[in-house]
């Protein structure tokens, strides 16, 4: 029989966040010469790491009382999955939800909030300094606050508690794997799972090198703000959360190499995943001629790929972006096994 959930901690679906598999990638890189590792973070009741921050930035509001069921709105942010994540706390906990989001979110990801009761406004229009969505809908977000009764932002770019919930999330990860990991590789968007896992590392004097992912097009690790048809990493703003040592090295990577990385998870490993897992995956490819033999490598997944099939894993969507670039992820030399 499961045990009940503690006294004031969430319980039902919010009692499975967290916990997620940790699955050897044997064939993605098969001559490697290291051991690949991936956190599944789609199997949060959400769909996404997301879910960890959503929950860890709302259950102690709820536990105090300074969230109260029927009289408080959660007013954020987001391009899809943290919007997802807080959704579905804020329908367990009877809190009126309404996100933010811009012309980039995934349709489906729009279409999941509004089923879990959230109320999702759309941005259309970019902010004339930067070209960009962002600097509008955390405009937009602050208008909400300012203009709704009771109402509260839980601002996943600021607050610690998003990256407090990537402690657990390293946690996890070093534990399965004996203590021994020689390279963790994560996506940054609001640098909450960069910060949270690197913390993690090293206030426990870990030798962990922690590579993050950024964006083309994403001004996080400094780079020019560009255009970007895959949402889900990078920023336009750089978060507060930010460190500049956090990382011990960044690898930025563009939407094709989002695209080429989620095909060969999907036809090498039958692993059906975001566009940021993507883009962790061609970053391992990157680095992977530097990376001694006999390493332990972390891959974290973000999210699951079914919000994804009308664009990257539509042919048609592809090739009018990219051109026929499906030799890229296709490999040959990689069989699937007999039953």
């Amino acid at each position: 029989m499961t045990a009940p959930p503690a006294v004031g901690v969430a319980g039902g679906v919010l009692s499975t966040v967290g916990a997620t598999p940790l699955v050897e990638l044997t064939r993605i890189f098969p001559d490697s010469g290291f051991r690949t590792y991936a956190k599944l973070e789609s199997h949060n009741p959400g769909g996404s790491i997301k879910d960890r921050a959503a929950l860890n930035m709302l259950v102690d509001r709820v536990r105090s009382g300074a969230l109260t069921p029927g009289k408080s709105v959660v007013v954020e942010s987001s391009s899809g999955n943290l919007g997802i994540g807080l959704a579905q706390v804020c329908r367990y906990f009877g809190l009126r939800f309404v996100c933010v989001v811009d012309g980039r979110t995934n349709q489906q990801n729009i279409a999941v909030m509004r089923a879990l009761g959230a109320e999702v406004e759309v941005v259309t229009e970019c902010d004339q300094d930067t070209g960009e969505y962002l600097p509008v809908r955390l405009r937009r977000v602050r208008e909400l606050v300012a203009g709704i009764p009771h109402a509260y932002c839980p601002d996943q770019y600021a607050n610690p508690l998003n990256a407090g919930a990537h402690r657990q999330t390293m946690r996890e990860i070093v534990d399965e794997l004996d203590g021994r990991v020689d390279y963790l590789v994560c996506a940054t968007s609001s640098c909450g799972t960069l910060r949270g896992c690197a913390e993690y590392v090293r206030e426990r004097g870990l030798s962990t090198r922690i590579v993050a992912v950024d964006a083309v097009g994403s001004v996080i690790f400094g780079g020019t703000a560009g255009p970007r048809l895959i949402p889900g990493h990078g920023a336009s703003v750089r978060p507060a959360l930010f460190g500049a040592d956090l990382a011990d090295e960044v690898v930025h990577v563009d939407d094709l190499d989002c695209l080429v990385g989620c095909r060969a998870l999907a036809r090498r490993e039958a692993i059906l995943a975001g566009g940021s897992s993507g883009a962790v995956v061609s970053a391992l490819d990157r680095i992977r001629p530097r990376v001694p033999a006999g390493s332990v490598c972390a891959v974290v997944l973000p999210d699951r790929g079914e919000r994804y099939l009308d664009t990257i894993y539509n042919d048609d969507w592809a090739a009018a972006h990219f051109g026929d670039a499906a030799d890229l992820w296709k490999d040959p030399s990689v069989e699937v096994a007999a039953c």
